[in-house]
């Protein structure tokens, strides 16, 4: 791969400052076209990158120096900095990459801006703690056991504030307050949270086979160059790619860098997390939704101020403000999860490609089924990359075999066939445990009525209500509606006369609990773990082998390894194949593969069984024959003769708003203003898949050009032709991955 220029240190110029006087563009973080001028107030000198506070109409916000000022408007009309803020300054290469995405996206940099200032409480110091220590030189006082107690814990340990001391001591706080009005004790500001351990680079990692060596050393050589390249570590599962990459990490840390991992389900990562301490000595730091605010505030601000050195996060760990990143890893790279479909829409996996040559730093793409596009630049020599083609210690990949529902003898309402029953009680006898795997959460995917027919559907959306018999709800897993199932049907006003279609998880568990009384069963989906804790818990149960079969949706797919897990059964191995999604195949063979790797990882032989109305199907013929490469070379050429990505490109206009008429004139204004030329193909409007969601009615247009294109300046003119009101929003999503 051609390297571009070296990381920037310290010996470029300074950053330019800005004097009293001085007029400054200021980006705030608001869905604004552009920067706002201001002029910096007297006694004061700032930055680019530098927090400030400002006038914005008859309130104050918080905004970001981006700049000089390009002018235009009125001294009367400019208005002071109000004050600079006590939190480093943004760096140069975040304020590029804000740049970049908004151009990329279409969308405003302050709405860019505003991912990065997530968390506005970091952007103020925190308040120190007031702590008691010992007086070395006390006066003489009262003893009592109380106070024994308390003098005793400070003289084994830190400063501590009264309220900690007293529960410790098993006191109330007024002794804490007795001893220091006897002169006893000294007051001290702590931290208001002490830094944890950091990760030890020097600690000896695991033995590593040869392919994993060469693996880490290339990745070890990318770190130490410090410039921008691309690897694809393109392992089996079970390969060890963990342990590669941590070789990476590893070298980063040894420079004294920082290090961000992007994982698709990180509030499930409980193994990873406990695989990272084992290596490292400590844990690192963590971003995701299921942090408190307290833990987002410290974590934002530790990464700014360079304390924090490794992030594992979710995909808006990207935005974070690393004060020196060195490597960035993304781990399951082909997922779908690391696309964000709302607000400002881009890929995470690719937007991280453009963080690290914008940085001028190496990046790794970890996966067992990297993405099509993903392997097109390795073949191309955009990326290198490095195969892991065995699993670690020896263990063999497992046997792949199809269970064909159309001769299998089905009774009414049940979906485990007799040979993937049979193959689940000789898994219960050896001692060995299984997993079931459907990607349908809840009871089942419908309820209808028997006498008439009737469905219940979200009224906020073009769905089916999902059934959850264990909460006893209805519930829309778009919107978040739910509501009890009523008594009677809404249409005919039957009562009882409703019936689950189809099966999702809660149903299969309903049914192996009738097939294997004596099996401890668990349902793994994300509605049935709520965050990381609950993970780690059931991860425990299950390495315990307290948990005989699990029953999963794709959550269980990714990255676990369960030594005694060595049958894997697909319920519904077809589900992922309907619909007209440009990647149905792709994702199918990707999540399929994925699971199926979650057997026979350890010393035991693993079995896979698909069950499956299509064993004809490319995707299930690969999977079976095991020829991942060449179901993507196939693929490849269905996509090249009809010039979709990656040898086209695809941008959606999605035109959406709570009044039907109004979005259908806009997206009619659309198609009439659509582009036109060599290379250029507008298909549309017409109503979206989910053609009402969360109550907006939504219209789809669909731009495909070749790749050559300028994309953007295409959508940028096509979409200024058009004026929508206010209450109808129109929205592009460049390289969409849903369709819906």
């Amino acid at each position: 791969m051609k390297k571009i220029a070296a990381r920037p240190d310290a010996t470029e110029p300074a950053v330019p400052r800005y004097l009293p006087g001085d007029k400054i563009a200021v980006l705030l973080p608001l869905p604004l076209a552009g920067t706002y001028d201001y002029r910096v107030a007297e006694a004061m000198t700032l930055a680019a990158g530098d927090f400030i506070t400002v006038p914005l109409g008859a309130r104050k916000a918080i905004g970001v120096v981006w700049g000089k000022a390009e002018g235009g408007v009125p001294e009367a009309k400019l208005k002071d900095v109000i004050g600079r803020l006590d939190c480093p300054a943004l760096p140069d290469v975040s304020r590029a990459f804000v740049d970049w995405t908004a151009r990329y996206t279409l969308s405003a940099p302050g709405a860019v801006l505003k991912m990065v200032m997530s968390v506005p409480d970091a952007l103020t110091p925190p308040k120190p703690v007031l702590a008691y220590t010992l007086n070395p030189k006390p006066a003489p006082f009262k003893q009592t056991k109380a106070r024994e107690r308390i003098l005793a814990i400070l003289g084994e340990g830190p400063p501590r504030p009264a309220a900690e001391l007293a529960r410790e001591a098993g006191t109330g706080t007024g002794v804490v307050k007795g001893l220091v009005d006897a002169g006893a004790l000294i007051p001290v500001n702590r931290p208001a949270r002490a830094p944890g351990p950091e990760p030890d680079w020097r600690l000896p990692g695991p033995d590593l086979s040869t392919d994993q060596k060469k693996a880490a050393r290339l990745m070890q050589t990318a770190v130490g160059e410090g410039v921008f390249s691309v690897t694809l570590l393109d392992g089996v599962p079970g390969s060890g790619k963990t342990e590669v990459y941590f070789q990476a990490v590893a070298s980063a840390l040894e420079q004294g860098g920082q290090v961000l991992v992007l994982l698709p389900e990180i509030a499930l990562g409980a193994q990873w997390l406990g695989r990272f301490k084992d290596r490292f000595g400590a844990a690192p730091g963590q971003w995701h939704s299921d942090l408190t605010a307290a833990q987002r505030r410290h974590t934002w601000r530790a990464v700014a101020e360079g304390h924090t050195k490794v992030v594992v996060g979710a995909r808006s760990a990207l935005f974070l403000p690393f004060a020196d990143l060195r490597l960035i890893v993304v781990d399951e790279e082909h997922d779908a999860s690391f696309k964000q479909e709302d607000g400002v829409i881009y890929n995470a996996r690719d937007m991280a490609v453009v963080r690290a040559q914008l940085g001028a730093i190496p990046i790794v793409l970890a996966s067992a089924t990297p993405s099509l596009e993903t392997v097109l630049n390795a073949q191309s020599g955009r990326y290198r990359i490095e195969h892991l083609p065995d699993r670690h210690a020896g263990a063999a990949l497992p046997e792949i075999a199809t269970i064909d529902m159309r001769a299998e003898e089905m009774p009414s309402q049940c979906w485990v066939s007799p040979t993937l029953q049979a193959a689940l009680a000789a898994t219960f006898t050896n001692g060995e445990q299984a997993m079931l795997f459907l990607n349908r959460r809840g009871y089942a995917p419908l309820t209808l009525c028997r006498t008439c027919g009737h469905r219940m559907q979200c009224p906020n959306c073009t769905a089916w209500l999902v059934e959850h018999r264990r909460g006893g709800r209805l519930q829309c897993h778009h919107c978040g509606f739910g509501a009890p199932p009523p008594k009677q049907c809404p249409e005919c006003e039957k009562e009882g006369s409703f019936a689950a279609c189809g099966p999702g998880v809660e149903r299969l568990a309903e049914e192996v609990a009738v097939l294997f009384p004596d099996a401890r069963t668990v349902i793994a989906a994300s509605d049935t773990l709520a965050g990381p804790k609950a993970a780690a818990d059931l991860v425990r149960r299950i390495e315990d082998h307290d948990v005989d079969l699990i029953i999963g949706t794709q959550v269980v797919a990714k990255g676990y390894h369960f030594p005694l897990l060595t049958l894997v059964g697909a319920v519904d191995a077809d589900l992922g194949l309907a619909g007209g999604d440009l990647r149905a195949a792709e994702r199918t063979h990707q999540l399929l593969y994925q699971v199926a790797g979650r057997a026979g990882r350890a010393g035991r032989a693993g079995r896979v069984l698909l069950q499956t109305y299509m064993p004809e199907h490319p995707v299930m013929k690969a999977l079976k024959e095991g020829s991942r490469d060449g179901f993507l070379k196939a693929e490849a050429e269905s996509r090249r003769a009809a010039m979709m990505p990656p040898f086209g490109r695809l941008a959606a206009v999605i035109v959406s708003g709570p009044d039907e008429a109004a979005v259908d004139a806009i997206a009619r204004m659309l198609g009439r203003a659509a582009p036109t030329g060599d290379g250029i193909t507008v298909l549309g409007p017409a109503p979206a898949p989910m053609a009402l969601l969360r109550g907006n009615h939504r219209r789809r247009l669909l731009l495909k050009t070749a790749k050559t294109t300028n994309l953007q300046a295409v959508l940028r003119e096509w979409l200024a032709r058009v004026q929508p009101p206010r209450k109808v929003r129109v929205q592009a999503d460049v390289d969409p991955y849903s369709f819906l």
